[in-house]
Parts: structure tokens; sequence; C-alpha cells
């Protein structure tokens, strides 16, 4: 019923988070979305956005993916389904209210080879000792991505996480105000051995990163 009636008018429901203030479950058109006070986290516009820069990378050799940024999950279902990816997915989310939302609103559980851990993605790329062929980064709070993510010692562990093929996927802002952070993040990429392709304005909006080994 509930989706039958978003077809007429969108139908939200709230939720308070420490780390991300109130969040909304919207159903709107048939679809249900998971969004902030100003931006979608999930299954709108952000799923669009990650989807053109995943189309850019080759899956087919990639055996496992680490995600900074969870969120409700979306991206998850865009590996499974639209790039029919089976292989491993780990994770990170520091909101546990997010992780929630993913579980019970968007059965995220749903989907195999598939592990979830509730943690700061700064102190999980400090400590990581795993290596992944693809790494996403998508790590938002509202619009804005926190300073300590565009610090080199960041991507410094970024990179130590990276095997021998490794492909890197970066949501890098949705303004050009951080645009020197993104040139200064690209060239120290591309002098560790990666080719860099970006792309402005993704669905009228983003600036993606995307380096390859």
């Amino acid at each position: 019923m509930v989706r039958l009636l978003s077809f007429i008018y969108p139908i939200t429901k709230k939720v308070k988070s420490e780390f991300n203030g109130t969040l909304e479950i919207t159903w709107y058109n048939g679809k249900k979305h998971l969004n902030t006070k100003n931006a979608n986290y999930s299954y709108g516009s952000l799923q669009k956005i990650l989807k053109t820069g995943l189309q850019k990378i080759n899956l087919s050799n990639c055996n496992n993916v680490l995600i900074l940024g969870f969120g409700g999950g979306s991206v998850i279902k865009t590996l499974r389904k639209d790039f029919s990816y089976q292989n491993t997915i780990t994770a990170i989310e520091i909101d546990p209210v997010v992780i929630k939302i993913a579980k019970e609103e968007f059965n995220v559980s749903k989907f195999n080879n598939l592990e979830i851990i509730c943690d700061d993605a700064f102190k999980f790329a400090e400590k990581n000792d795993r290596q992944f062929d693809l790494i996403i980064v998508d790590l938002f709070i509202d619009t804005e991505i926190p300073s300590s993510f565009y610090q080199i010692s960041f991507w410094e562990n970024i990179i130590k996480a990276c095997s021998s093929k490794s492909s890197i996927l970066f949501n890098a802002s949705l303004d050009s105000k951080n645009d020197h952070e993104i040139v200064n993040i690209a060239s120290f990429l591309f002098k560790n051995k990666f080719q860099i392709e970006r792309l402005d304005k993704v669905n009228n909006t983003n600036t993606l990163l995307i380096a390859k080994r």
C-alpha cells in the first residue's frame, strides 16, 4: 500500500542519528530512498553516480571489494545486479543507525559474501592489513566529506590496502571548493603508479576520481 501511495505523494519516515542528524527513509514513485537533510545517501542519485564510475572499471578479475562509507547499501545492489559481481564485499560504516536501516529497510543481509563492519573508515584504514582489488571511497556526512579523508596520510593507507591489480573509485566532491585537495590526491596516486581519470559533474553534481593500477 505504501509503495502505491508513493506514486501520488512521497511518504517519509524520519530517524535520528548521532552521526548524520535526521535521516529520512522516503518512498517516492514506488522506490525507497535513504536521504539526509540535503543529500541522497542511497537508492537515488548517489546510486546513479557510483554506477557511472563502476562502468569505467573492469570487474571481471576482481576478487574482493572494500567499500568505505556503506550508507544504505545501494552500491551493493549495483554491484550484484547491474555488474553481476558475486565475490567478497567488505563494507565499513561508522553509523550503527545507518547499518540498521540498511538491514531492516533495504534488506542488504540477503546478499551473500558481504561483511559489514561498524567502524570509522579512517581508523579502519590505519589498522587494516588486507588488500583489495577494488576500493570504493564514499565518505560523505550530508553534503560534506570530512577533511581527514582528503589527507595524504589516509591515502597512504588506501594504497597499502590495494592489490597489484587494484582500482579505486573516489566520490570526491559535490562542488569545486575541494578541487585543490582532489588535485593533490590525484597527483599522489599518479606518483604511486596509478592511472588517473577524473569525471566532473556526474549526474550534474559530483566529481569522481578513478585510479587504476
